[in-house]
């Protein structure tokens, strides 16, 4: 049976982590994933070039042996194993499993806040330390992105949760029981 590739990047990503929290280089293999996300991000397709059979295992040894030369001991042991199973075109899906893991481990939720108009820092910074309180973490981490069809207060969304409360929000549910309320008064009379 084949496995889809979120379903294999799930599986080395949490592989990685476990081992990581073992050995006790969570945060220093952290740090190397994002240097070579950076790295697929510059190079697009670079994933795919290193998994194409059809390239000469020589070619793709080239490439890969000037990818894993600025990492060393876990990292580069986990990209060799990944490159020999030819998934290196999974590995952005494995280093995002890795940091949802590793977030959750610093007790550390991700999300976006949506308002009419941006927030001050100060803001900001009272409504991550809110939404970290709400949803039983430590620590938030929000995007503030501008949508001004809210017309003012704010949606939040996180850990797969939406908070809508929003003056658009507001103003929906107001007409929808003014509607309900008039469907029952037409009824009544």
């Amino acid at each position: 049976m084949k496995l889809d590739k979120y379903t294999v990047g799930k599986r080395y990503g949490k592989a990685l982590f476990e081992l990581a929290i073992e050995k006790q280089e969570a945060d220093n293999v952290y740090q190397e994933l994002l240097t070579l996300r950076e790295i697929y991000h510059e190079v697009p397709g670079l994933g795919d070039i290193l998994s194409d059979a059809r390239l000469e295992p020589y070619e793709k040894d080239e490439i890969m042996n000037k990818l894993i030369a600025s990492y060393e001991g876990m990292v580069k042991n986990f990209l060799m194993v990944v490159y020999k199973y030819s998934r290196m075109n999974d590995l952005l899906l494995m280093i995002d499993e890795y940091e949802l893991r590793y977030d959750e481990h610093r007790s550390l939720i991700l999300g976006t806040v949506s308002t009419a108009i941006p927030l001050t820092k100060e803001q900001h910074q009272a409504m991550e330390e809110k939404v970290a309180s709400m949803l039983g973490y430590k620590h938030a981490h929000l995007i503030n992105l501008i949508d001004p069809e809210i017309v003012g207060g704010v949606v939040i969304e996180a850990n797969h949760q939406v908070i809508d409360g929003s003056i658009h929000k507001q103003l929906e549910q107001i007409r929808q029981r003014l509607m309900k309320k008039n469907q029952y008064n037409k009824e009544v009379n």
